[in-house]
């Protein structure tokens, strides 16, 4: 079904080229999205301030920061929180039988240390300070985690997660590629999402598990439509 939110992303979308901030974030090496991902993103993030959707951003999965950055902008110029959780290190296990072998022989590549960054970059998963790395990149790009602003969350998502009250979320970035941290997220963001609200899956096209949960999800939630894209994004009909 067809929302007044997705005929104005497919209007935006055409002959869209990525901000110059997603640019920026991207010759950094802070950033896995492609372009096509960037666009996606920020075309979304757009219509979501045109049509003044209430709550705060959120995403699951920060990595290097690179599209924490850009969705904290949004989330600070409109008087938003922004939420962005991650472990800030060796990233878990894929455990699900939901998990494809492309899931499980991703992980085998990064827990061996055969996992490469960006261009010549450790991979992130490697470092020690990762979290201080991506607070000091966000303090760099103008957007430094502020307690009741901009909220960086360390640890497991079922353990960092309930203690922190979002209150609505007008938007949630979901990349955290495994079945089961997908699950628990699809959970917590649809049940909190504001009408008008968007939840963006970075890795449905990716890795099974993640459009295993996804499917799942819409299954069981006839309210949701899910918008395509190469990263889709969920909507409330």
């Amino acid at each position: 079904m067809e929302t007044p939110m997705s005929r104005v992303l497919s209007k935006l979308g055409l002959g869209r080229q990525p901000s110059v901030l997603a640019k920026t974030v991207r010759a950094e090496n802070l950033t896995y999205l492609s372009d096509r991902k960037m666009i996606q993103l920020e075309r979304i993030l757009d219509e979501l301030k045109r049509q003044s959707v209430p709550g705060s951003y959120v995403e699951f999965g920060v990595a290097l920061g690179g599209s924490a950055i850009i969705i904290a902008k949004v989330a600070a110029a409109r008087g938003s929180v922004f939420h962005g959780y991650d472990v800030f290190g060796m990233i878990p296990e894929p455990t699900s039988d939901k998990d494809d072998a492309h899931s499980k022989d991703r992980y085998q590549t990064i827990v061996s240390g055969a996992s490469e960054g960006i261009g010549d970059d450790t991979y992130y998963g490697y470092l020690d300070d990762l979290y201080e790395r991506v607070c000091d990149t966000m303090t760099r790009h103008g957007c430094a985690p502020v307690a009741g602003r901009i909220e960086l969350h360390k640890g497991l998502f079922e353990d960092t997660v309930p203690g922190v009250d979002m209150g609505q979320i007008a938007f949630a970035h979901i990349d955290c590629d495994w079945y089961d941290p997908v699950v628990y997220c699809l959970d917590i963001a649809s049940k909190k999402l504001a009408p008008g609200g968007a939840i963006l899956l970075d890795d449905y096209h990716d890795y099974g598990g993640c459009k295993t949960a996804t499917d799942e999800f819409l299954a069981a939630h006839p309210e949701f439509d899910l918008k395509p894209g190469r990263n889709p994004y969920l909507v409330r009909r």
